[in-house]
């Protein structure tokens, strides 16, 4: 009889994913079932994500899961991006469509907090680096759109979760990831809630990843495939989920989550809540079994990305291949760019920008001319590389100990240029995971749990992350 199949659903805010896991003579295949195309939208003045739409797609993905895998479904889970909720009204309907994190709503608040505690004593007490888009702002935000503060919420992927099984609760990689979490006793803070003007009763119990939430409910149980399936709380932060799919132990290395925006760090027992690592961008979440995850993000595809995007409209398109075929046959560049400049996180005239920066730092701007656009991605390639370097090196500074390799996953794995050049600036062999690690962590939790008669291990969760990463996993 062959094993029941699997499901991840990645939430992200471009695109979102519903993967099936099928066994094939034994081995592991992974299949993207359904994306879904996702962006915030426009209400008014403010930006919110059209969750009836997620969940429109979610449900197409998941019944065309059920008709491929006749074998039924063991279980789903669900993670996606940090720091947006969904509010309830009485009953447990959506009170309104979740606000995004990039709504400006949270200036004033973010303003207000810090008048209240100080952003190093809050970074000190929770972890988490205190950013304007993170939950606990936007929390105290909801009161000017009218929204009380005892209305209950819940993080985007356990609402998920919770439409799916009518169980609410916060797994602990994102709860950590709202600036709520105490880091000494690891539950809500109790007395930051009540300094903030904020409701402890509207939070949800926080759990850990690998939490079986019960059976699946609503229509789509009534398929055959779901009529014995279970709904987990897999690692719902797609960093940590993406981290717990890394089959290598990862105790003496530094990961390199990469894409349109990259994330550098290492997993951690304690945490790190100095000083030097507020002012350099690092926080403090929690890992997908044990430890933490600390780490710092780092603007990087998305400035090439707008690059191709201004390119295409004028009549030069290139595909990422290409050009990064012909930026490996390139000089190295004459300049770097400082990738996390504030202009290159904005959205237009990106070659303009680049050359602004370029001409800032002493060096010469780029003719932008068609011929020039493999100059242009050698020039992100080597900047990217040389942050990435430093963010390794002060992440030595910081743990007190060296590092003697880094995992790279995400979808920059692709790119064995910027993988060649990151072994050059860091002086550290680059190995190379999955590129949507995400699914493969989603999965290994759900299967570690399945297994699991108690707790859910990293060793466990490491083991699946293996099982599922081999040639025929890779077809995702």
């Amino acid at each position: 009889m062959q094993e029941a199949a699997r499901v991840a659903v990645d939430l992200g805010a471009e695109s979102c994913r519903v993967s099936l896991l099928r066994w094939i003579d034994g081995k592991a295949n992974i299949e993207v079932i359904h994306r879904i195309p996702n962006g915030p939208v426009r209400r008014g003045q403010s930006l919110h994500w059209p969750l009836s739409q997620i969940l429109s797609g979610i449900e197409e993905g998941l019944r065309k899961a059920a008709a491929a895998a006749p074998e039924g479904v063991a279980s789903i889970g669900v993670d996606g991006w940090s720091v947006d909720y969904v509010r309830l009204a009485p009953g447990g309907s959506v009170l309104r469509e979740p606000f995004c994190y990039r709504d400006e709503r949270t200036v004033a608040t973010k303003e207000a907090a810090d008048s209240l505690i100080a952003p190093f004593d809050l970074y000190r007490r929770t972890g988490a680096l205190p950013h304007r888009i993170n939950s606990i702002y936007q929390l105290m935000a909801d009161s000017t759109a009218g929204i009380g503060a005892r209305a209950p919420w819940v993080m985007l992927p356990e609402f998920v979760l919770y439409w799916l099984s009518g169980v609410r609760v916060a797994e602990n990689t994102n709860a950590s990831h709202t600036g709520l979490v105490n880091l000494e006793t690891g539950v809500w803070d109790e007395e930051l809630f009540r300094l903030l003007g904020l409701s402890i009763e509207a939070a949800p119990a926080i759990v850990p990843a690998g939490t079986v939430l019960g059976r699946l409910q609503g229509p789509l149980a009534a398929l055959d495939a779901f009529r014995a399936t279970g709904i987990i709380a897999p690692a719902t932060h797609d960093t940590a989920s993406a981290i717990a799919g890394i089959a290598a132990d990862l105790g003496a290395a530094a990961y390199i989550s990469s894409g349109t925006w990259s994330l550098v760090g290492a997993v951690t027992r304690e945490p790190v809540t100095t000083k030097h690592a507020l002012d350099a961008g690092y926080t403090n979440i929690g890992a997908a079994c044990e430890g933490l995850l600390f780490h710092s993000l780092i603007n990087s595809m998305w400035v090439l990305k707008q690059c191709m995007d201004g390119w295409a409209a004028e009549g030069r398109p290139w595909s990422i291949e290409k050009l990064v075929q012909e930026a490996a046959a390139c000089s190295a560049a004459g300049g770097v760019l400082d990738m996390d400049a504030e202009a290159l996180m904005l959205d237009s005239e990106m070659p303009r920008r680049i050359n602004a920066e370029l001409v800032h730092r002493g060096f010469d701007a780029i003719p932008d001319v068609s011929g020039n656009e493999p100059i242009f991605a050698r020039t992100v390639f080597e900047s990217l590389a040389l942050r990435y370097a430093a963010a390794t090196a002060n992440l030595e500074k910081m743990l007190g100990r060296k590092l003697e390799r880094i995992q790279m996953i995400g979808g920059a794995t692709r790119n064995r240029l910027l993988v060649r050049l990151t072994e050059r600036r860091s002086g550290l062999p680059v190995e190379i995971g999955e590129t949507e690690s995400s699914t493969v962590g989603n999965l290994a939790v759900q299967l570690a749990a399945s297994d699991a008669r108690g707790a859910v291990t990293a060793a466990a969760v490491r083991q699946w992350a293996a099982a599922l990463c081999g040639d025929k996993a890779r077809s995702i």
